[in-house]
């Protein structure tokens, strides 16, 4: 019985009526706008996450390198100029008496490893983005210990992302 009267009232009705069409279109646009948002702040934090991963591997790789070749090296020359005025070098001889060298520039943001042994020389580029402020990206040496520190910089304008890498080394004795 209650579904018959049911029936009838919505016998007579032939579709949405205009109320119900701008509810329903509101309703949709305000999802819309709450997914939009969303998908803003979901690629911002991705750009974010992407430029300090960057940033931090830069940093990571600059370091791996300089460390191991200061571990290796005997003598080690422009520590307190390193990178504004000097180039980092260290030499060492191997165990089947090669002479190698280990330089490193940074120019451009490009910091560039120079390796000698013997005659043959290679150059690679080991970490981009590297910041060449005095204060970001600095060595020094104290008491046969050189401590490393170098800052990597990614982004733009008020995005950029420092991430800050430091490593003390002792190095071999009669350095």
């Amino acid at each position: 019985m209650m579904f018959r009267k049911i029936r009838l009232f919505h016998q007579n009705r032939a579709g949405w009526t205009l109320i119900e069409m701008l509810v329903a279109i509101a309703i949709t646009g305000i999802i819309a706008l709450g997914a939009s948002v969303s998908m803003a702040q979901v690629m911002n934090s991705t750009t974010r996450n992407n430029d300090y991963t960057t940033a931090s591997r830069n940093a990571m790789n600059a370091l791996h390198w300089m460390s191991r070749d200061a571990e290796m090296a005997q003598t080690i020359s422009g520590t307190a100029g390193f990178p504004a005025s000097q180039n980092l070098s260290m030499t060492w001889r191997g165990w089947d008496n090669s002479n190698y060298t280990a330089n490193y520039t940074l120019v451009a943001g490009q910091l560039k490893r120079i390796f000698s042994v013997g005659s043959t020389t290679s150059t690679t580029v080991i970490a981009e983005n590297i910041n060449s402020s005095t204060q970001k990206t600095f060595c020094s040496s104290v008491n046969g210990t050189i401590n490393i520190t170098v800052t990597s910089s990614v982004g733009s304008g008020a995005r950029v992302i420092d991430v800050k890498q430091e490593r003390k080394i002792s190095s071999r004795p009669n350095l």
